[in-house]
């Protein structure tokens, strides 16, 4: 039988052990976490959980529903709270401007091998690239067309102008955002481009929204949020923002709806995943892109949200007509300010006073 005094060092070398163990089964629990902010249908929850299978970090994701909210988050605090997020090209030249993301290693993002040759020289696509850096890799496209009401329609709507309709008043959606509204605009009033507005335009473009303001049911922000819109006011017409990812809603909430791209040109966007300065595991971005662009991920946005992909055959301007790709306008905060003043229900005069 063992006695006291020499069971007492026996006892103590497995309780060091255990103390000496703690630390690293803490360390072992606690996982990596990307921190990312994206738009509806970017990254479904089966989309996130197989990342985080394969990387063994926890991703905590934002979803976002406009332009001004992504600048919002990303601006504030030192875009403290982020490490990748998405955004279109037009946008990223401000967040490269202010200095809000990094430079990109693109050999830590081999599947760009795999996207469509108009989308791997980075250098040739608009708003990308500075001082022969890369800001941003292509990820997904779609153009904003018209989505009527095949019921309400003998024939598909040919003209932007058709949103202005007073045959239509009340039961027309459009997206609320300043900046393309303002593009729209532009669009309806014939001007040379719809993202440069001269000194003349501001007034006849404000006017012009004024005029729609009074025309619409309502300004939608997320996809889901325009569908139960459509279907219970029995919707005639709406400017698409997401496109045929919009088209594919409505669909499958068994609503019979056409799209058309106006003669005018329907503006495009280009989304990109872009990493924000001062990211906390640049290695875990860049894996989360280069995850993104995996066929069958990258598939996904053709087949759930009908949305183009960088990756296979795109489904962008497949109906033909113009594409106009989003260029950054003359002053986005100007846009902004005044499409907040109109929405409010402000008159001209207060609005251009912004």
């Amino acid at each position: 039988m063992l006695t006291t005094k020499l069971l007492a060092p026996l006892l103590a070398i497995p309780l060091l052990g255990l103390l000496l163990a703690a630390p690293q089964t803490g360390q072992a629990a606690s996982k990596p976490v990307l921190r990312v902010l994206a738009w509806p249908g970017y990254a479904d929850a089966d989309v996130v959980k197989g990342f985080e299978r394969r990387s063994g970090a926890r991703v905590e994701l934002t979803i976002i529903d406009s332009d001004t909210a992504l600048w919002q988050k990303i601006s504030a605090h030192d875009a403290a709270d982020f490490d990748v997020f998405a955004v279109n090209t037009a946008e990223l030249q401000r967040y490269i401007d202010r200095g809000l993301v990094e430079a990109l290693d693109q050999n830590a993002i081999p599947n760009t091998r795999r996207q469509l040759p108009q989308f791997r020289d980075l250098a040739a696509i608009a708003g990308l690239t500075r001082q022969g850096k890369a800001y941003g890799i292509p990820y997904t496209y779609a153009e904003m067309g018209l989505i009527y009401d095949r019921s309400q329609f003998a024939t598909p709507p040919d003209s932007i102008t058709a949103l202005w309709d007073p045959r239509h008043r009340g039961r027309v959606l459009a997206y609320n955002g300043g900046t393309h509204k303002f593009s729209l605009a532009a669009q309806a009033l014939g001007s040379a481009s719809p993202f440069r507005l001269g000194a003349g335009d501001w007034p006849r473009a404000v006017e012009r929204l004024i005029a729609l303001r009074r025309n619409v049911l309502a300004f939608y922000n997320q996809p889901e949020e325009a569908v139960e819109l459509f279907r219970q006011h029995r919707v005639a017409l709406m400017y698409a923002n997401y496109g045929m990812q919009q088209v594919r809603l409505l669909k499958a909430a068994g609503l019979d709806v056409g799209y058309a791209i106006p003669r005018e040109g329907a503006l495009a966007w280009l989304d990109c995943w872009a990493i924000v300065r001062g990211v906390r595991d640049r290695a875990l971005a860049h894996a989360w892109i280069d995850y993104m662009l995996e066929e069958t991920v990258s598939g996904l946005l053709v087949n759930r949200q009908g949305l183009s992909s960088t990756i296979t055959t795109a489904t962008a301007g497949q109906l033909g007509g113009r594409l106009l790709w989003l260029e950054e306008p003359e002053d986005v905060v100007r846009r902004e300010k005044m499409w907040g003043s109109i929405v409010s229900g402000d008159r001209a005069e207060k609005v251009l006073a912004r």
